[in-house]
């Protein structure tokens, strides 16, 4: 099979054995990869992939047809679209997925948009109620609403009615954030938005103070990226007196019970809010694998809505 493959930190087209399914795994012919922050991060060594998963072949997320199953694999049929998370080499046109990781593709998408759901609907998600605990009527910021995972968190919290804000550097972009379901807000001077009830940070560490002068009292602060850094300052006597929690998480290396549990909450809660017309996958734009290295330039260059998406070709 051919595979994205990370060489001396370039991305290049290589070609790889073909992965056959082990017991209760499934093997999946991609038809669409979507690219996400932590590729960016493993492309430059700084991220490497779980044991057990690939680790020249980057790609967290995968849609595409079951093309032959394992040992004791029963969930799905050959023929079925399927889409889920894996631990790496999502972006070639081969992988092997155990059965419990993967979730149907609504039918209402195509292969682009189904390429570009499972890691950031599964994140925002987790993020916003396993986590945080939203509920109807809180108030939500979204630190960084134009990429995948706000786009995703954005549309989730109007779904339950909650009011969502979400930071968007880039004023053309900020329309479209609107649209989605959320009142865009410079990121100078968001504090002043406040106060929120839960706070969703995708930049990184240099939001913390901010984060904590803008929270409710007993508010929740989630924090699931730190590409502007990770390390910064706490008023911890802050954080007290508003009885508030601050949370961290990542979903990549959590263990397969962890990961089933995850899909079978977005199967339930999420993925017919798709076929119903709820929700949408933005796509901004989409590669064929030959022009991988593109997809990560284009990526890499932000001021973009939505997905970056491979598509997977024979």
């Amino acid at each position: 099979m051919r595979a994205v493959t990370i060489r001396d930190e370039r991305i290049v087209i290589e070609e790889h054995t073909d992965p056959e399914p082990g017991a209760g795994e499934v093997q999946v012919r991609v038809r669409a990869a979507g690219l996400n922050g932590a590729d960016m991060h493993q492309r430059l060594g700084r991220y490497p992939a779980p044991r057990g998963s690939p680790q020249d072949i980057p790609g967290l997320e995968l849609a595409g047809e079951v093309a032959a199953l394992g040992p004791g694999a029963e969930r799905f049929r050959e023929g079925d679209r399927v889409m889920g998370i894996v631990g790496g080499g999502g972006q070639a046109q081969l992988a092997a997925v155990h059965e419990r990781q993967l979730m149907p593709v609504p039918r209402a998408l195509g292969w682009l948009e189904a390429g570009g759901l499972p890691e950031v609907f599964t994140t925002a998600y987790d993020a916003l109620f396993t986590q945080a605990g939203l509920r109807s009527g809180e108030r939500l910021l979204v630190q960084g609403g134009a990429g995948g995972v706000g786009t995703a968190a954005i549309q989730l919290a109007r779904a339950v009615g909650a009011r969502a804000s979400a930071t968007v550097r880039s004023a053309e972009l900020r329309p479209r954030v609107q649209e989605l379901g959320a009142h865009p807000i410079s990121p100078d001077g968001f504090a002043a938005h406040g106060p929120f009830d839960v706070i969703l940070e995708l930049v990184g560490a240099p939001n913390l103070p901010g984060n904590l002068e803008a929270l409710a009292t007993m508010g929740r602060i989630v924090v699931i990226g730190i590409g502007a850094g990770a390390k910064g300052e706490l008023n911890l006597g802050v954080l007290m007196a508003k009885r508030a929690r601050l949370f961290g998480s990542t979903l990549r290396p959590r263990p397969l019970e962890e990961k089933a549990l995850t899909a079978r909450a977005l199967e339930r809660s999420v993925l017919p809010l798709f076929d119903s017309g709820n929700l949408e996958v933005p796509v901004a734009a989409a590669f064929p694998l030959d022009r991988a290295a593109e997809a990560y330039e284009r990526f890499a260059a932000g001021n973009k809505l939505g997905k970056i998406v491979l598509e997977i070709g024979d």
